[in-house]
């Protein structure tokens, strides 16, 4: 959550982090961070057939989970981590903070399926039955009360350093990778909330849309985002004040059938996917745990994982260290010595945000570790502890891998 004190602020760019000393120092030097973000290119964007004046992606556009149709913006962000300021809400920028913290029940689950790596069905039925009809605290003198949580929808995901996948194909609720483009999960007039809500939700549900609006309803659909854990592929999402829907807001049509179990007239999911302009604000936190979560309007709000200063350089660190425990777990001293001895080892990055930097420069370290008694035969002579070693890699990894869970709820908003 955003507290009141002093906060570590920082400009992407600089030699070092500066230290405000008041609240008011933070509020008028935000924090700023350098992500990359993929789009929906502008040579995507055609004319809608069935929206005179507005356009859609077309079907050269990928889906916003691939690798294919997009383009990659550095943007300018807002970090929340370091600056500790809440300057947006759920009604005013469609996407706002929840405090978890006093969920206990839910604490003790959230951190079972961190350390499991998945998400079982026993863990989401206590995830629902912990939410429903629960009052979620949001930032200033907001709260929103579940009424509805989806009966699909509730998934985990995994993702690697600078997009590194470390997931394999989606089964059910694991095994999911980030969001690889900026979208927005539901067309408020599309499907399914056409079929599931009669027409009704334009009328029902708070949304911006590039054709119509409805700010007065208290009712919302939204996304409950949780991080397991988060210091790289961070959740960034748009501040909707600063979209401009008509020109930079496009329908698309996303096929479920892979991943959803739908009728025929639900199998595509009327989506909004999103041209880059430079208006636009971006908001991140760049060190987030279970304690919090993001909610956010599903028919509105622009989202997508980001990409930060210093992620190549812990993929590089993640695929070293990855080689190397296979090595010494087969035994291997000879592929392990050429591997250490011949691999050129990043520089800890100069930039970057602070969780991120020690996680590159634990992995370094481990690297440092293990290539030293290569190089002196200490593994025969027992003072290298390759037990220890292996444990202590596997963890630094599990650092740089960003898992979060997500499920869709109606909540009124109070």
């Amino acid at each position: 959550m955003c507290t009141g004190g002093s906060h570590l602020v920082y400009e992407e760019g600089s030699q070092a982090p500066s230290a405000c000393n008041t609240v008011d120092d933070v509020m008028t030097t935000m924090c700023e961070i350098d992500v990359e973000l993929g789009f929906t290119p502008e040579s995507h964007a055609i004319d809608d057939p069935q929206h005179r004046g507005l356009r859609r992606a077309g079907p050269r556009s990928g889906a916003p989970y691939g690798a294919d149709g997009i383009e990659t913006h550095r943007c300018r962000a807002t970090d929340d981590t370091q600056t500790g300021v809440c300057e947006h809400s759920l009604t005013n920028a469609g996407f706002d903070v929840v405090d978890l913290s006093g969920f206990d029940t839910l604490q003790s689950t959230f951190e079972a399926i961190r350390a499991a790596g998945r998400i079982s069905d026993a863990d989401a039925a206590i995830i629902r039955t912990e939410l429903n009809g629960a009052v979620l605290p949001l930032s200033g003198d907001q709260s929103a009360q579940v009424l509805h949580i989806a009966e699909e929808g509730l998934i985990m995901r995994c993702a690697g350093p600078n997009r590194l996948s470390v997931v394999g194909g989606s089964r059910g609720m694991n095994d999911h990778g980030p969001a690889t483009a900026v979208h927005a999960d539901q067309d408020v007039y599309g499907t399914p909330l056409l079929q599931v809500m009669g027409g009704r939700a334009p009328e029902l549900l708070v949304h911006d849309s590039p054709d119509g609006n409805n700010h007065d309803s208290n009712l919302m659909l939204v996304n409950l985002w949780i991080p397991l854990h988060q210091i790289t592929q961070p959740l960034v999402l748009a501040d909707g004040r600063s979209i401009d829907r008509r020109r930079h807001q496009l329908r698309y049509g996303l096929a479920t059938d892979s991943f959803l179990d739908r009728d025929d007239d639900q199998v595509i999911n009327d989506i909004w996917k999103f041209l880059y302009d430079p208006a636009q604000r971006w908001t991140l936190h760049s060190e987030m745990d279970h304690r919090s979560a993001y909610l956010f309007n599903t028919c509105s709000t622009p989202h997508g994982a980001g990409n930060l200063a210093g992620e190549d350089v812990a993929e590089v660190c993640y695929r070293l260290l990855e080689s190397a425990e296979q090595a010494l777990e087969a035994g291997d001293v000879g592929a392990l010595t050429e591997l250490l001895n011949t691999a050129a080892l990043p520089q800890l990055p100069a930039h970057g945000t602070p969780a991120l930097r020690s996680a590159i420069e634990a992995m370094l370290d481990l690297l440092a570790a293990a290539a030293a008694p290569v190089a002196t035969a200490a593994h025969q002579h027992g003072d290298f502890d390759a037990a220890e070693w292996l444990r202590s890699a596997r963890a630094a990894r599990r650092t740089v891998v960003r898992m979060s869970l997500e499920l869709r709820l109606v909540v009124s908003i109070r």
